[in-house]
C-alpha cells in the first residue's frame, strides 16, 4: 500500500564532504538546514545578516559585501531603544550604534570571504512580497515594528524577481566561478499576507528560480515541494501551522543528505553525532569513575575529528 506520493530525487553530481566550504542564505528554513549543517559540524557560513526573505535582501547582502560598501552611521536608526538597519534582520540590533555598524560591517566581510572560497552557495526564498520606504523608496529586508503606514507593499514581478537572481549568480561569479549555486523555496507560509497571496508569492519564486535553471548556472532543491507533496498533513506543522516541526525539517534534512552530501562523509557524520550526543549528556553523579572514563573517551573522540578536521569547534 502506498500512503504518499514520492518526489523522484537523483544524488548530485558535485556533492558536499568535510572539505566542501558552504554559504547559506536566505529565509528561515535556510537556518534550518544551515543549523543541520552545523551540528554535523560543515564549514559554513550561516545568515550573518539574520533571516532575509526576499530575492532584493539577499541581493543586497551579496552585491555589497562583494563591492565592499562598508555601512556608515547614516544608514542606521534608533526605535525601541536600540539600533536597527532595514537591510538585516533584528537579530543584529543593538543597543549601541557602533556596536551595530561592527555587526554589519563584519558580516560582510565574512560574506567576501566565504563567498570567495565556497564550494557551494545554498539560497533559500520565502516570499516574493517586499515592503517599500515610502519617504525614499528603499526595499527594506526587515521592517523592525516601524508603523506600516511608513510602507507600500508590493508583490515582486517574475520578471523582477528574474533580474534579481542573475543579479546574484553574476556578482558571485565574479569572485568564485567555480562554486555550485543550489536554490531553494522555503516550505514556511506566509500567511499574514493572506492565504491566496501566499501561494501567488511562492509560484512568482518558483516560476523565477526555475528560469535562471533553465540557464544552466544554478540548480534547484524541492525543499518546498516535498512540505507541500510528500507531508500534506498538519502533523507536519508547528503550533502556529506555518512553520514545518522538527519531524518534517528532519524529513526534509534527510532527503538533502541523500541528495548533497556525499556518503563517504556519512560515518564522519556519525561520529560527529556522537560528540554531541555526549556533551549533551548529563550525569548523575559527574564525580564518579564511570563519568570520568566517559570524558576521557570523549576527548579521544574530539580530538580525533579536529585533528583529520581543524576547523571543527566543540
Amino acid at each position: 500500500m502506498k500512503l504518499q506520493t514520492q518526489i523522484p530525487l537523483k544524488k548530485a553530481e558535485n556533492q558536499i564532504d568535510y572539505n566542501s566550504q558552504l554559504v547559506v542564505l536566505g529565509s528561515c528554513f535556510a537556518n534550518n538546514i544551515g543549523d543541520k549543517l552545523a551540528y554535523y559540524k560543515f564549514w559554513a557560513l550561516q545568515n550573518p545578516f539574520g533571516v532575509l526573505f526576499h530575492p532584493l535582501a539577499i541581493e543586497n547582502l551579496i552585491s555589497r559585501a562583494i563591492q565592499e560598501e562598508s555601512y556608515t552611521g547614516e544608514e542606521v536608526f534608533f526605535l525601541n531603544e536600540r539600533w536597527q538597519c532595514y537591510d538585516a534582520h533584528s537579530d543584529l540590533s543593538s543597543v549601541a550604534k557602533e556596536d551595530l555598524l561592527g555587526s554589519l560591517n563584519s558580516g560582510l566581510s565574512k560574506t567576501k570571504l566565504y563567498i570567495n572560497k565556497a564550494s557551494h552557495i545554498f539560497i533559500t526564498l520565502g516570499t516574493a512580497w517586499t515592503y517599500q520606504l515610502k519617504e525614499s523608496g528603499k526595499e527594506v529586508a526587515n521592517c523592525h515594528k516601524v508603523p506600516q503606514l511608513a510602507f507600500k507593499k508590493e508583490l515582486l514581478s517574475i520578471e523582477k524577481i528574474v533580474q534579481s537572481l542573475e543579479a546574484i549568480v553574476h556578482q558571485i561569479q565574479t569572485i568564485n566561478t567555480k562554486t555550485q549555486i543550489v536554490f531553494t523555496v522555503s516550505p514556511v507560509r506566509h500567511l499574514k499576507d493572506g492565504f491566496l497571496e501566499n501561494q501567488l508569492s511562492k509560484a512568482h519564486l518558483i516560476s523565477a528560480v526555475h528560469q535562471i535553471i533553465k540557464k544552466g548556472n544554478a540548480l534547484y532543491f524541492p525543499s518546498y515541494e516535498l512540505m507541500m507533496d510528500e507531508l500534506r498533513d498538519y502533523r507536519f506543522y508547528g503550533n502556529d501551522l506555518v512553520h514545518p516541526n522538527d519531524l518534517a525539517i528532519t524529513y526534509i534534512w534527510e532527503k538533502f543528505v541523500s541528495v548533497w552530501i556525499a556518503q563517504e562523509a556519512w560515518p564522519t557524520m556519525e561520529k560527529v553525532a556522537a560528540v554531541q550526543s555526549g556533551l549533551n549528556h548529563r550525569p548523575f553523579n559527574p564525580e564518579s569513575l564511570k563519568h570520568q572514563e566517559f570524558l576521557k573517551a570523549l576527548d579521544q573522540k574530539i580530538t580525533y575529528l579536529q585533528k583529520k578536521y581543524p576547523y571543527m569547534k566543540f
